[in-house]
């Protein structure tokens, strides 16, 4: 690793001999120089550290620049057959504005209509409805009263109707507006008091709607050939609590837990009980669950540029132009490769760990007297480790057209909490961590199965669910 010209490694290595050799210094003082050292080694390593070698995301690089896209010889601008999103007319306009012509304008002479020419202007009208009931009342002649019945729901002299109930939850649920500014928005836009405690109440009554999606959910999930996992950690009050994401191409099942372990998976009820596929980051608990699995690449990718740019390591360079050239294999034949191909790249995966073998040893054993417990090995041979035993889960995506090549699915499901972790910075109670992820979870399922979100949430406050749920 380099630093303005500065071999960083060969350095610390330099000064560690100078150390180790030195008769006359003190244990006390080695010590000291060994902690500075293992300091310093720790800062540098992070000086390095970007969103292609590391988990940073790449909001993160400093003076970030985006790859030039490579020339395809297209022309500029959208190709044929593309959707665009141009506005076009519409055969029944909302109102109409007759203009007439200033006779006075024209030349003298005779003149009669022959049509219109006609241009439109769409814009939006952002106003309250307010609907009010009379129910019709009859006096016999006895006194006796009748009273017309209120539609169902319509209990109260004043109360809100279930358009602003879907409208404020849209907000706060998909939006991540913050509550004080739903409130501003609805007093200024649409002149209707809105207290923090009432958009509370709607989105708790949309969570207690929602229990029979989930528990239909969590049944698609566990009985699912292929699912994708993640967790992140979410602020509860100041305390640190975790997110869990257990997700498909279909459906979205989001968790809050205290634990990030096996104790939250089974408080989630998904993970148990799943027999399939789970395509996950290699984080160990993952691996105490009876299921195969699949490991996320994109990982791999960033952690072999890391170990090539940082630790020298050739095989990382290669390796990584290995899986990359695999997966583009995989993508041209269509999500999975035959098994005679599939057996060559597995040839040249093993070969190219063996050479990682030497290039990267396991480190030994130090000769001395009491040493004893774990060896601490180098984040590379962690690494190469990892690709050497779990080859199978690796590989998984060349022959099984189901699994990905990375847990993309899973991480862009999950990257949404993190923007309203940044919004809000914080849940102030595990009710509304709850809350906030049984109805993301319905909205993400719903945008998957093509239906938007404030059509869904329309059907929610309607007493409705839609068909695909039904349907299960």
């Amino acid at each position: 690793m380099k630093i303005e010209n500065i071999d960083i490694q060969a350095t610390i290595e330099k000064a560690q001999t100078i150390i180790r050799d030195d008769k006359h210094m003190s244990t006390g003082t080695k010590s000291m120089f060994e902690m500075l050292i293992l300091v310093i080694t720790l800062l540098a390593n992070r000086l390095n550290l970007n969103s292609t070698n590391s988990s940073k995301p790449p909001s993160s690089d400093p003076n970030r620049k985006k790859k030039p896209k490579a020339k395809t010889g297209r022309n500029k601008g959208g190709q044929k057959g593309h959707v665009g999103t141009t506005l076009k007319k519409v055969d029944d306009p909302d109102r109409i504005e007759p203009i007439r012509i200033d006779r006075r304008t024209l030349p003298v002479g005779r003149y009669h209509e022959t049509g219109f020419e006609a241009r439109q202007v769409f814009d939006i009208d952002i106003s309250r409805v307010v609907t009010e009931y009379r129910a019709q009342v009859l006096e016999d002649d006895n006194g006796n009263r009748y009273v017309a019945p209120f539609p169902e729901g319509v209990t109260k002299a004043v109360q809100y109707g279930t358009g602003l109930k879907a409208h404020a939850v849209y907000l706060s649920q998909f939006q991540l507006i913050p509550y004080n500014r739903i409130q501003d928005y609805f007093s200024d836009q649409l002149h209707i008091p809105i207290s923090e405690g009432s958009i509370f109440n709607f989105n708790k009554q949309a969570f207690e709607v929602l229990d029979t999606f989930e528990n239909i959910a969590k049944e698609q999930l566990r009985t699912s050939p292929v699912a994708h996992a993640d967790e992140t950690g979410i602020n509860k009050g100041g305390g640190r609590f975790w997110l869990h994401c257990v997700s498909n191409i279909f459906w979205t099942l989001y968790y809050p837990h205290e634990r990030r372990g096996i104790e939250a998976f089974k408080a989630m009820g998904v993970l148990p009980g799943f027999g399939g596929i789970l395509c996950h980051d290699h984080w160990k608990p993952y691996y105490r669950l009876d299921c195969t699995h699949a490991l996320c690449n994109a990982h791999h990718l960033r952690e072999l540029t890391r170990a090539w740019e940082q630790d020298d390591q050739q095989w990382a360079n290669d390796m990584k132009e290995l899986l990359e050239k695999i997966n583009a294999k995989v993508i041209d034949a269509g999500g999975a490769l035959s098994a005679q191909q599939a057996g060559r790249y597995r040839a040249r995966y093993t070969k190219l760990i063996q050479k990682a073998e030497i290039e990267c040893p396991a480190p030994t054993r130090p000769n001395k007297k009491g040493k004893r417990g774990r060896i601490k090995k180098s984040k590379s041979r962690n690494l190469l480790e990892r690709l050497r035993d779990y080859e199978n889960d690796v590989l998984r995506f060349m022959e099984n057209e189901d699994v990905a090549f990375s847990n993309n699915l899973g991480e862009n499901d999950i990257r949404m909490t993190k923007v309203q972790q940044k919004i809000s910075g914080c849940f102030r109670s595990i009710e509304g961590a709850r809350i906030f992820c049984r109805v993301r979870s319905y909205l993400s399922t719903c945008r998957k199965q093509g239906i938007k979100a404030s059509r869904a949430l329309e059907l929610l406050f309607n007493g409705k669910l839609p068909e695909f749920v039904n349907q299960e």
